[in-house]
């Protein structure tokens, strides 16, 4: 679909007819912009070539992941460094990820919030955050603190064994006076992950977490969750369940976070389960693609022209070519689902598997994005006859998360670099514009 907005490099999904109702209203006045914003524990991924005796002498456990105090990741970092043996440092961070993706797709604004080193020696883990970061999104919300962001150390052998060793820092310390309302409020979307409302308690990051999520039910900006890790879940689904339906719109997982989740193993019935509590989900299954589910209006649902899948639900991308609605804004809610499998079968040899979740809700958010966007500024557009969530059908965002999560998969750094490369019109665009 060729979105809205700002965009130097060409469309993924472009078209050649555009709404006539576009063509006529074109603005006098400054152009509407569309935003998300976003908070994360900000942290650096940080690899170095060690042998035994370097992580036997940190107290680390071979092959394992541990937690280390500031002071031992600060020794640890500086013989890294004085020996350099660093060999990756990468901008981390579920929602850092996802907000950088989302701005090297749409060439435009995100807004990320979280804490920063107040002071920033050149060619540190800091520096090197915000020099992986896109310039298109918005660090100047960041809350200063004294100490270090987080830091993911990934420690790898002379037998390839790799070792972690995380120092959180003060990537919790966000406090909620640091939580900007107006910024909330004019959003497409708010982004969060789960390890922001499970911290060690005294630390502020979750009381933050939930004024961000005050602001958005305020101000109706759908908020969305991506569940980080099945341990987190695993830990009490029932309570996550709840979390769900009283704050959440958009519910983004993988197949092991949905089994924690609903305790069902098949990617699609655990998305129709989590429907319970959420008006949209996104669900990758590794190798298997993924999946779609969301609402739509019943009068208003299309069929799709694409071949019709079996699963446990029968033939359950019928409707996949429509669009997708909040649950209270159907007169009727109609479920609806799509799934696709990799792209191109996947890559031949897959680089890196962190991120490409994270690269699949970026192409989500973008489209959320291109609606809102779309919808400030042509209203009358028959785009907005209701009030949808996003600008696409379920397949074609689908066909979109698909392709930026094989992009991930294909490099080595969870986060972008450039965008992604024109492609032919689909089926479905012709079905769309009759």
């Amino acid at each position: 679909m060729k979105f809205p907005g700002k965009r130097k490099s060409k469309h993924y999904f472009p078209v050649s007819a555009r709404d006539p109702l576009l063509l006529q209203a074109q603005p006098e006045h400054d152009v509407s912009t569309s935003y998300i914003v976003g908070i994360d524990q900000t942290l650096v991924d940080i690899e170095a070539k060690v042998d035994d005796a370097f992580v036997q002498r940190y107290g680390l456990s071979l092959g394992h992941s541990l937690v280390i105090d500031d002071d031992v990741a600060e020794a640890l970092y500086q013989e890294l460094s004085d020996n350099n043996l660093i060999t990756h440092q990468f901008a981390g961070g579920t929602i850092g990820n996802t907000l950088h993706n989302y701005s090297v797709l749409a060439d435009d604004r995100s807004v990320l919030l979280g804490v920063m080193c107040s002071n920033v020696k050149i060619g540190s883990y800091a520096y090197r955050y915000l020099c992986n970061t896109s310039s298109r999104t918005d660090l100047n919300y960041l809350q200063g603190v004294d100490g270090a962001i987080g830091r993911c150390f990934t420690l790898i052998s002379e037998s390839g064994e790799r070792t972690f060793a995380i120092s959180p820092g003060q990537m919790n310390q966000l406090t909620p006076e640091s939580i900007p309302e107006a910024v909330i409020a004019g959003a497409s979307a708010l982004v969060l992950t789960s390890y922001l409302v499970r911290c060690k308690p005294g630390e502020p990051m979750p009381a933050a977490t939930m004024q961000a999520i005050e602001y958005a039910k305020k101000y109706d900006v759908p908020v969305v969750l991506t569940l980080g890790t099945k341990y987190v879940i695993a830990d009490d689904p029932q309570w996550w369940r709840d979390f769900l339906r009283d704050n959440v719109s958009i519910l983004a997982m993988n197949e092991d976070e949905a089994q924690e989740l609903t305790g069902l193993s098949d990617p699609l019935t655990a998305s129709d389960m989590a429907l319970e509590w959420v008006d949209l989900v996104l669900c990758t299954a590794g190798p298997h693609g993924l999946y779609m589910a969301g609402y739509t209006e019943e009068a208003n649902k299309r069929e799709t022209q694409h071949p019709l899948l079996p699963g446990h639900i029968a033939e359950f991308n019928r409707y996949e070519f429509s669009r997708a609605m909040r649950r209270e804004s159907c007169e009727n809610p109609f479920r609806v689902y799509s799934h696709i499998a990799p792209y191109m079968g996947g890559p031949e040899k897959i680089m890196n598997t962190n991120g490409a979740g994270d690269g699949a809700l970026s192409a989500l958010l973008h489209d959320i994005a291109a609606n809102g966007y779309h919808r400030n500024n042509v209203p009358n557009s028959s785009k907005h006859v209701r009030s949808y969530l996003t600008y696409s059908s379920l397949a074609q965002v689908c066909k979109y998360a698909n392709r930026v999560s094989y992009q991930v998969l294909n490099q080595h750094s969870p986060r972008l670099t450039r965008g992604l490369p024109e492609r032919e019109d689909s089926l479905e665009e012709a079905y769309w514009e009759r």
